[in-house]
């Protein structure tokens, strides 16, 4: 029986992640930026977005759980390779989709550390779900480009100004020409 169900949650997993959830786009959104949120990072301290002016964002919802999980690693090899040159990847932990990161701050950060020496922040757990419990960074990033993650490890490419470039799901492994192509021409950018 439990074999069924992890079968079934790699089938919905693998049909989820080529789609994005679409959303209205909004005036609102457009006129905000990355940098005008303050989150919370995963060790409980304060963390004012505003310190990535200037930098290259990569925005990925992230679950300990997941088939896609093992893109810790990508992504951890991209910051490192990009961070002296003003690209950081900021990751933020999601339950939202299959129950995938039940864990606490605590052991999300020991998990990401074990496993694939995550150095890249980490935020607090956030609901990207559409909905009264969405955090304010994805009812932004929705409403500024049309698509909420469909699933877990979806990302969003955020320009120096702080606007969203584009969109990539599940789907897009962190090396993939696409995604690095895009950083590339976002750091290029004056």
């Amino acid at each position: 029986m439990k074999s069924l169900l992890v079968a079934a949650l790699a089938a919905l997993a693998t049909t989820s992640c080529m789609f994005e959830t679409k959303v209205e786009t909004t005036s609102a959104a457009a006129s905000a930026s990355l940098h005008q949120f303050k989150a919370v990072a995963l060790d409980g301290a304060p963390t004012d977005l505003a310190q990535y002016k200037g930098k290259v964002v990569l925005v990925v919802n992230t679950a300990s759980e997941c088939g896609y999980t093992r893109q810790y690693k990508g992504l951890q090899e991209l910051h490192a390779a990009l961070e002296s040159r003003g690209f950081t990847v900021l990751g933020v932990p999601c339950n939202d989709f299959g129950g995938q990161e039940p864990g606490s701050g605590k052991d999300i950060a020991a998990f990401c550390q074990a496993n694939y020496g995550v150095t890249f922040p980490l935020l607090e757990k956030q609901s990207v779900k559409e909905g009264a419990q969405q955090s304010p960074l994805f009812k932004w990033l929705g409403g500024a480009t049309g698509k909420l993650p469909g699933w877990n490890f979806c990302k969003y490419l955020v320009g120096k100004d702080g606007q969203p470039i584009a969109f990539y799901t599940s789907n897009t492994a962190p090396d993939s020409d696409e995604l690095k192509q895009a950083i590339e021409a976002a750091l290029a950018k004056p």
